[in-house]
């Protein structure tokens, strides 16, 4: 018989806690209008690139003698990076003077037998054919000549330039490939590769990021860009766009074009290869009204359908001057007089002349009164509004104006919800601007309290 005792507490204490409280009673979390500065971005990722990089390859054969340089060193253009071993080059270039000696003295030796020719032939002692073999010879001689000193030449500035290879810019040395003792081969060859990359300025950057189809008409040039690095938490980073790239890439079948990002990166902080998060700002506005979205999401549960449309009516018609006033009131009645009888009162009906009043939520989601919203209420867009009367406004001017309205709730005098229209602005995905409709409402009600969402 003990061992009921506590079952039988457990069931008056549960008794009790249920009969403490009525049936139907509901709370209200509130919010506050309030002033702040909101941003209207579009995200993206990208990757830190210097402006302009430059492969540096050898422009002859050879192994190398001697090392200058190493990663990161700062070099100006001219300076020696490498330098090849010439000893052979060297022997090339005697041999190659040799060749010069002989050639010119040959020359000399043609020259003066043509000198006789052309005397002999001038008393008729040699025919015609003899002369012009003789300048024939001494033209064959004064080629070979000019090819022996153009091989010297070429010798010589192997030796004296090509086996110094120098840096082409000013920069930086991000990747060397080479060690004292490798063979790098000529950059006429299709065997040759880099020796040596340089970064021109790391003193201004780049970032390559990548921007979906649906958002890159939103992206201009000039456009301010903010961005943050995981490898240095806590700091934000400015740019602005440089160009965007019409060539599409298609992954996966996501369209999406590359835009080109300039970054100031003076103090050497941004490192070539990051990755980084990046917000370009579509529109920024200040010191405007801002409200949380799921107070835009939110519509009263203890009202129905028809209620709320009602209340956002009566709210919509007080945000108009008088000839649209009475221009909602006849268009609301045409449409309940068009109403087929015994049909039910659907938004989607009797507000076909409110297109101007109700609207969709944020976002872009929309649906009739009562809908699930988020936590368990009742959606109805942005200000209790019908997903199809907005879907029917179109493309039209008052189907457009609908997209820019919104329906705010909050306390009554008489203890319950009402609500008053709002024209919506930009949206951060958290918080959305809004403005007062028209004389019907205040020009001002900064500090209102809202209906954020309701606990039943």
């Amino acid at each position: 018989m003990k061992a009921r005792v506590p079952v039988l507490l457990l069931t008056g204490l549960v008794l009790f806690g249920c009969g403490g409280r009525q049936p139907g009673t509901r709370s209200y979390e509130m919010t506050v209008l309030r002033r702040g500065t909101l941003e209207k971005t579009v995200s993206s990722s990208g990757t830190l690139n210097p402006v302009s990089t430059v492969k540096v390859l050898p422009r002859m054969s050879g192994k190398v003698e001697k090392i200058y340089v190493d990663y990161n060193d700062a070099v100006n253009r001219g300076d020696v990076l490498a330098e090849l071993n010439t000893d052979m080059l060297r022997l090339q270039r005697e041999q190659q003077l040799a060749q010069v000696v002989k050639s010119r003295a040959n020359y000399e030796l043609q020259r003066i037998n043509y000198r006789n020719q052309e005397t002999l032939a001038e008393k008729n002692l040699i025919s015609e054919y003899e002369l012009k073999t003789g300048k024939t010879t001494l033209d064959i001689q004064g080629a070979e000549l000019a090819a022996a000193e153009a091989n010297l030449k070429a010798i010589e500035t192997e030796i004296n330039q090509y086996a110094f290879i120098t840096s082409p810019i000013d920069g930086i040395v991000l990747e060397r490939t080479i060690t004292v003792g490798d063979t790098v081969v000529d950059s006429s060859s299709s065997n040759s590769s880099s020796i040596f990359t340089l970064a021109e300025n790391l003193r201004e950057m780049l970032i390559e990021s990548w921007v979906g189809e649906l958002d890159i008409a939103s992206i201009q040039q000039g456009q301010e860009v903010r961005f943050t690095l995981e490898a240095l938490p806590g700091r934000d980073f400015t740019g602005s766009v440089e160009s965007k790239r019409l060539l599409p890439s298609v992954q996966d079948n996501v369209v999406s074009y590359n835009v080109i990002i300039a970054v100031d990166n003076q103090d050497g902080s941004l490192l070539p290869g990051m990755t980084c998060s990046v917000e370009f700002i579509e529109e920024r506005r200040e010191n405007v009204l801002v409200v949380p979205n799921a107070a835009l999401r939110y519509a009263p549960t203890s009202f129905s359908a028809g209620e709320i449309e009602e209340a956002v009516f009566q709210a919509g018609l007080a945000g108009m001057d008088e000839e649209r006033r009475a221009a909602a009131i006849a268009a609301r009645t045409e449409a309940q007089k068009a109403q087929a009888p015994g049909q039910n009162n659907r938004s989607g009906q009797t507000g076909t002349g409110l297109a101007g009043l109700l609207a969709p939520m944020p976002g872009g989601r929309m649906g009739p009164p009562g809908a699930g919203g988020p936590g368990g209420q009742r959606g109805t867009g942005a200000g209790g509004g019908s997903g199809m009367s907005a879907g029917r406004a179109g493309v039209s001017g008052e189907g457009r104006e609908a997209a820019r309205l919104g329906t705010l709730w909050f306390m009554g005098e008489n203890g319950k919800p009402a609500c008053l229209r709002v024209r919506v602005g930009i949206s951060d995905g958290s918080y959305t601007e809004v403005q007062a409709l028209g004389p019907g409402e205040p020009e001002e009600f900064e500090g209102r309290e809202i209906i954020l969402r309701e606990r039943i």
